[in-house]
């Protein structure tokens, strides 16, 4: 027997009434009514709250969890997670291509430096900070596209950005010393050392404690005070033993950052970064099985093999025609070979006397393939922050949806990249301007000291590699209306299309501008709507745009 009674126009919990309680409302209605009424409340009670933290239902039962610090959670398990996200790298496709694309909308061939000083708090005329822009972009141009800028001599700064951001991305975080190394017929002495994050480690690899974990040791603020970093790659060639060197976080005389640990950090006091692909780790693992098995079951059934039976062995008419290395009554087959039985193209095989064989029909490609993994992507594309279309580069959808998908992975991208160039290529310039203005090859005046100062000389933006368009002309068109509404300015629509420095670009234009005149070339010419300008010319800020600029009187 059970009892519902609906309460505020919401139907309430079903009330079972046992043999006790039907016989309290036969003795005593009223103590029978309390007594329903009491089990009504407990229910209540243990149905209501944040469904995730209610073990009384059916569906949380056996979910066991638990909560720890955020090093707690991951360091104890981070070699694990990062040896599989490596695999995951080299031999899963999915996995191969979500980090190549991050670094190549990331990054791309490099984050460009765009000087962007406060002439305000320096006293700066617009033309003088130009000026010194300019030339520090310029000098140090020179100094990131030479290799020397590479403790190992292989990449210029620019590849360094990317090989930092994709073993970020791989391992969890990445760690750069920035020593100083005299070289002949090189002016700067700042160099970029790159360390995998295998490299960092207690020291003979203790315990953990809160003070020293993951080879990070914390001062009692809870600071990096000092990383302890190995000698030798713990996984390389013949490591017999391996010593552990600490370097301190920051300079004990000037205060100057040592050490760049690149990671995201996720939780307050996490001290080691967490691979990209954790997330998915497994998902992509029994994915890439899955492919593979499809793929393997794909090959078995287009292969064509002909089995010939042999009822006696030495009148067989086709023996001559068998190849020796297939025919299982080759008198030089070892007893393993005896054993093989190996399909292929068009193959003759031999059987023993007494043999057959019984094709098991494979059935592939199997129809619910495409629509299983296309489903498995699409979650892996959302824990990854990237999606479905430009995870695996497919787009059939409408433009509409294109576009969107593309301005999702945008947000990702424009992000990932303002923390690299926050978080790597910041601390190098800086230490890079820093010797430049110490050895008197750039001059800026109270940079030493005054802190705000240093500040003001020192802030830069970095540029990279455009979003693209999906169609050029309708969102070149829509970049038009935008600067005629005043809504947005040159440089940001330029950026976003093409990236890199848009006044950089309008000096090369205007240089192309004078040698087309000098060689006598003629530009062909337009009038503008509405403006009535005969001997008006197309400006191509912007691919598909109609923008006019009247030209000087010849």
């Amino acid at each position: 027997m059970a009892i519902s009674k609906a309460l505020n126009g919401k139907p309430a919990p079903i009330i079972s009434l046992g043999f006790l309680d039907r016989f309290v409302n036969f003795v005593s209605p009223a103590r029978g009514l309390a007594r329903i009424k009491s089990k009504a409340q407990i229910q209540h009670l243990q149905n209501s709250g944040i469904v995730s933290g209610n073990n009384s239902r059916r569906s949380m039962r056996g979910w066991q969890t638990d909560s720890a610090s955020a090093d707690a959670d991951l360091i104890p398990g981070l070699d694990t997670i990062r040896a599989r996200s490596r695999d995951l790298w080299a031999n899963a496709p999915i996995a191969r291509g979500a980090l190549r694309r991050a670094r190549t909308n990331v990054i791309g061939p490099g984050l460009i430096l765009q000087c962007q000083i406060n002439k305000d708090a320096l006293g700066l005329t617009d033309e003088q900070a130009d000026d010194w822009e300019r030339d520090t972009e310029a000098r140090f141009d020179a100094w990131a596209s030479n290799k020397d800028c590479d403790l190992t001599r292989v990449n210029n700064f620019y590849e360094l950005q990317g090989l930092a951001y994709l073993s970020m991305l791989m391992s969890g975080d990445l760690f750069s010393l920035l020593p100083r190394n005299e070289r002949l017929n090189i002016d700067s002495d700042l160099r970029i050392a790159l360390y995998e994050a295998d490299q960092v480690s207690n020291p003979q690899y203790n315990m953990d404690t809160d003070k020293l974990a993951g080879g990070i040791e914390l001062d009692r603020n809870g600071a990096p005070a000092k990383y302890w970093f190995t000698t030798k790659h713990p996984g390389g060639f013949m490591v017999p033993g391996l010593q552990w060197i600490g370097v301190p976080a920051f300079g004990r005389l000037t205060g100057r950052r040592n050490v760049i640990h690149l990671f995201q950090r996720e939780r307050p006091n996490q001290r080691r970064g967490e691979p990209f692909l954790s997330p998915v780790v497994e998902s992509l693992k029994q994915l890439t099985r899955y492919s593979e098995a499809e793929l393997m079951a794909a090959v078995i059934q287009s292969f064509f093999t002909v089995f010939v039976k042999q009822e006696i062995k030495s009148a067989n008419p086709l023996q001559q025609s068998i190849d020796a290395s297939q025919r299982l009554t080759d008198p030089a087959s070892t007893p393993q070979d005896k054993a093989m039985y190996e399909m292929g193209n068009g193959n003759i095989i031999g059987l023993d006397e007494n043999e057959s064989v019984e094709m098991a029909d494979p059935n592939r490609p199997s129809s619910k393939f495409d629509p299983f993994f296309t489903a498995v992507v699409r979650q892996i594309g959302a824990a990854l922050e990237i999606p479905f279309e430009q995870l695996i580069l497919h787009f059939t959808a409408s433009y509409s949806a294109s576009r969107g998908a593309l301005l999702e992975a945008w947000k990702f991208y424009r992000d990932r990249r303002i923390f690299m160039g926050r978080n790597f290529c910041d601390p190098i310039y800086q230490e890079w301007l820093y010797e430049e203005i110490i050895k008197g090859r750039i001059r800026a005046p109270g940079f030493l000291t005054d802190n705000y100062k240093r500040w003001a000389w020192s802030r830069a933006g970095w540029v990279g590699p455009g979003q693209g368009q999906i169609d050029p002309v309708k969102e070149s068109k829509g970049s038009k209306i935008k600067l005629d509404e005043l809504l947005s300015d040159f440089e940001t629509e330029y950026t976003a299309i093409h990236g890199g420095n848009w006044e950089a670009a309008m000096r090369r234009r205007k240089r192309q501008e004078k040698f087309l005149e000098r060689i006598g070339v003629e530009r062909q010419k337009t009038t503008a709507a509405g403006a009535g300008a005969a001997g008006s010319v197309q400006l191509d800020l912007f691919e598909g745009q109609d923008r006019t600029d009247p030209l000087p009187e010849e």
